[in-house]
């Protein structure tokens, strides 16, 4: 009885969402709440999932001998896939606007090296649409990451991790890494 109370309870619920404004407007959806700054999430999510799939291509040669990194289990292909995943949904949250650089009081690690976090975060206001086109960017490699471990191909995610540094690196040098004056 209590299945058929809550299968009937989430029945009405589906067709409310279906027949509300919310379904047929999606942009007059309320805006989500943000707990974490781009600081963690590139910490928490990003950072070591791009390291799985980097880690997942290439070679190693120590004196133990070559060593292929590619993996070899459905259970290896999995967590390089998981990681993928998180890279496509990880760029959605990059891709808030309200989101902070870094948590309040926050400073640079590595002064000099990095900028300040409030210096990011005027840097990201003034540029928000080329900070979103480089998540963007990592949204579409994360989804070409997918495509090339779905099919196994790792000569395709080699590629893929290769121009995922790249849109990183010129993320990072955009927004993270202080100008520095030609000499």
């Amino acid at each position: 009885m209590r299945r058929q109370i809550a299968a009937a309870l989430c029945a009405a619920a589906l067709g409310a969402i279906a027949s509300s404004s919310l379904a047929t407007h999606p942009a007059a959806a309320p805006a989500r709440a943000v707990y974490s700054s781009i600081q963690e999430l590139m910490d928490s999510i990003i950072d070591p999932s791009a390291d799985v799939l980097w880690g997942a291509a290439g070679t190693v040669v120590d004196r133990d001998g070559l060593h292929d990194l590619a993996p070899k289990t459905e259970e290896e292909w999995h967590d390089v896939r998981r990681a993928a995943v998180r890279i496509i949904e990880g760029s959605n949250l990059l891709m808030m606007p309200t989101r902070e650089a870094a948590p309040r009081g926050t400073t640079s690690g590595t002064p000099g090296v990095e900028l300040e976090p409030v210096e990011i975060a005027a840097l990201m206001r003034k540029n928000r649409r080329t900070f979103d086109a480089f998540a963007k960017a990592l949204q579409g490699i994360g989804s070409e990451a997918l495509r090339a471990i779905d099919a196994k191909n790792i000569d395709a995610l080699m590629d893929v991790g290769a121009r995922m540094d790249g849109v990183c690196e010129s993320c990072h040098q955009t927004f993270w890494y202080p100008v520095r004056a030609e000499n």
